[in-house]
């Protein structure tokens, strides 16, 4: 399964999923989640370590997006 690694994790997956939901913005992704930017970052850059996935590749960010989308 796609998203496997972040199983158990809901911060990573909350945050993976409203980061790609507003198109990588790191700013109104810690607006929308109410934490600090830096922890976005952060999130997004264990997210794309645990997925060893490229989040810079608009490919890999659209599978993933669909991948959220069948997860409850």
């Amino acid at each position: 399964m796609l998203l496997g690694p972040l199983a158990g994790s809901e911060p990573l997956t909350r945050t993976l999923r409203t980061w790609l939901s507003l198109h990588g913005s790191w700013d109104r992704t810690a607006v929308a989640l109410g934490v600090h930017r830096n922890t976005v970052r952060q999130r997004i850059a264990r997210c794309a370590a645990l997925l060893e996935a490229d989040l810079d590749d608009a490919d890999v960010r659209m599978e993933l997006w669909f991948a959220l989308g069948r997860t409850p």
